[in-house]
């Protein structure tokens, strides 16, 4: 027994030290690399040179805000910055060292909201005089919408448009489920036939409520972006709706013909012209333009923080783009309490998420407009739980193509029972001390009592979800119930019905803070809250998180039973336990 407890012990000790040797290299290799990144990405060196273009490189995922160098490690291809894009844009029209923008489309995930806000910023450039071309290989309709800006849309002859209007189509797993053997309980308040989420698990089409909502915001987004296109092409609505009919735009030659865009040339053919006809001397990208804007800043702050992605509990650990309840709370409690900040913006871009995280930034906004204005800025999607911590803002400005809305909630339960029994061979028994024990397990049906107690609770959280957005918009609870039952609406439609106040971009909802805190926006700097961190402080902080216990995760998913091992090392030889765990459900 003691040569068993002693070999065993010597186990664990070395695999210990192996991880603690892993984490050393880990640490060396990071400084490493974060001087390696620092030197690559920490160009912010004045530009040479006294006449170039601004290229707008739109690729890969666009975000709205910078990302982290942290981050950038893990991005899976290019990245875009909304950010870096409208602060080069703003920049460029009073930098007389600028003669033109070239608009770059690469393959991007580009949403209708985003385009909206550049195409107000490239707008408010024209003002200054200064051209604008455009050019892609292959454009999504989001970005030919933003293509449509320029003075001249250039498109590669052997490319695309792909001008086809919007398609709603929705992928239902019931079919799969059923082949499996799993059964999926979709939970949701009986008023809320909207909130379609869950029936991907329960049906195998749409239900007459999720087409109603669908037809009605691809319809009112579609209107609403061929209008601005006709407009910025000069031709008629109608002819571009049959461009779409006829997929006129995927053949170079068609779209030429279509008016859809000026020219067919290359990459090379767009450079010259902006050297011949614009007098640039070279492309310098936006991003690193951007790097170089030196904005001043003065005594009054208005606050701006980024809610982007899903919401979900807890903090965030730079590696990943989601709306970290915690994260967000901090930001928001730090600008109330910041004597320089006069007011904050809140860029939200989210579809909902944890009902929990959401409601604790609900509270936090509430607080902070105690102290001082908040205002909301809506991005491609404000809706569920993106739009509860949006209600209570001193003021709403949502893009006409914003998503938003779907106030509702839903819960799905799986129940594998027969996936384990008919397709693994693996049955499950039950000791229970009362009649619910296992009422709530994933292995055998709901129990009545369970099913009700869901029912009751998506049901309560209905009523308290209806009531805050009451209370945050000065309505009646009937009144949002009226509008709400987790139907999604456009930004326009929105405003119509009373969830939104202004229809713009993030610049207007800056500018709406300043008139709300009483102060000229040109007198006001804007601060991003929380400030960015170093990527050694980004990595640090990662590492430092509870060192203990991320060594103990780790050990415990490489190698089975470690918990036990380590106990047993410790253990007397002889002991009176039981000979089985027991899981509580």
């Amino acid at each position: 027994m003691g040569f068993g407890k002693t070999m065993l012990a010597s186990a664990v000790g070395f695999i210990i030290g192996t991880v603690a040797l892993s984490v050393i290299s880990f640490i060396i290799s990071a400084i490493v690399l974060v001087s390696m990144l620092s030197s690559a990405s920490g160009d912010s060196t004045p530009i040479t040179g006294k006449s170039f273009a601004v290229e707008l490189n739109i690729a890969g995922n666009v975000s709205e805000a910078k990302a982290n160098e942290l981050m950038s490690l893990f991005a899976d291809g290019a990245t875009t910055s909304l950010s870096d894009l409208l602060t080069a844009i703003d920049h460029a029209a009073t930098d007389e060292r600028v003669k033109a923008l070239y608009l770059h489309f690469m393959g991007s995930t580009l949403g209708w909201a985003q385009a909206e806000e550049l195409q107000e910023a490239i707008a408010q450039f024209k003002e200054s005089g200064k051209p604008v071309l455009a050019y892609g290989e292959a454009l999504t309709q989001p970005e030919y919408y933003l293509a449509t800006t320029a003075d001249k849309v250039c498109v590669h002859p052997s490319g695309i448009i792909d001008f086809r209007g919007i398609g709603g189509e929705v992928m239902y797993y019931k079919g799969l489920l059923d082949k499996l053997g799993v059964h999926m309980e979709l939970i949701r308040p009986t008023s809320c036939a909207y909130k379609s989420a869950g029936e991907v698990y329960t049906r195998t089409d749409m239900s007459d409520a999720n087409r109603e909502q669908v037809h009605s915001y691809i319809n009112n987004i579609w209107d609403y972006a061929v209008g601005v296109m006709a407009t910025n092409r000069g031709v008629s609505t109608d002819h571009l709706n049959q461009v779409a009919d006829n997929l006129g735009g995927y053949l170079p030659a068609d779209a030429l013909k279509a008016g859809l865009v000026d020219t067919l040339c290359f990459a090379q053919d767009v450079k010259r012209l902006l050297r011949e006809l614009h007098g640039s001397e070279k492309l310098v990208k936006a991003k690193r333009y951007a790097k170089t804007v030196v904005k001043e800043d003065k005594n009054d702050r208005i606050a701006l923080i980024y809610a982007e992605g899903e919401v979900v509990p807890g903090k965030g650990d730079g590696t990943a783009t989601a709306v970290y309840g915690d994260d967000i709370v901090k930001a928001l409690t730090d600008a109330a309490k910041d004597k320089k900040v006069k007011a904050i913006v809140l860029r939200v871009n989210s579809p909902g998420g944890a009902v929990t995280a959401s409601e604790s930034m609900t509270h936090a906004v509430v607080e902070a407009k105690k102290e001082k204005p908040v205002i909301i800025s809506m991005s491609g999607m404000a809706a569920s739980a993106g739009y509860e911590i949006s209600c209570f803002g001193t003021k709403i400005v949502a893009h006409p193509t914003t998503l938003t809305g779907s106030i509702g909630v839903f819960a799905t339960i799986p129940e594998v029972g027969t996936l384990l029994r008919q397709r693994l061979g693996i049955t499950t028994d039950t000791v229970m001390t009362n009649r619910n024990s296992t009422g709530l397990s994933l292995y055998r049906p709901l129990s009545t009592d369970a099913r009700a107690m869901l029912q009751k609770n998506v049901e309560d959280f209905y009523i308290t979800f209806t009531q805050r957005v009451a209370d945050g918009r000065g309505m009646s609870r009937q009144q949002v119930d009226s509008i709400a039952r987790g139907r999604v609406w456009t930004g326009a439609q929105a405003k119509e019905l009373g969830l939104v106040d202004t229809l713009g971009g993030l610049p207007l909802a800056l500018r709406i803070a300043a008139e709300e805190a009483g102060l000229d926006f040109e007198d006001c700097s804007v601060k991003v809250f929380p400030s960015d961190k170093s990527l050694w402080e980004l990595m640090m902080k990662k590492m430092n998180e509870d060192e203990e216990e991320t060594i103990k995760t780790r050990l415990n998913s490489m190698i089975p039973f470690y918990s036990e091992m380590v106990s047993w090392s410790k253990m007397e030889p002889l002991q009176a336990r039981l000979p089985f765990a027991i899981v509580l459900n």
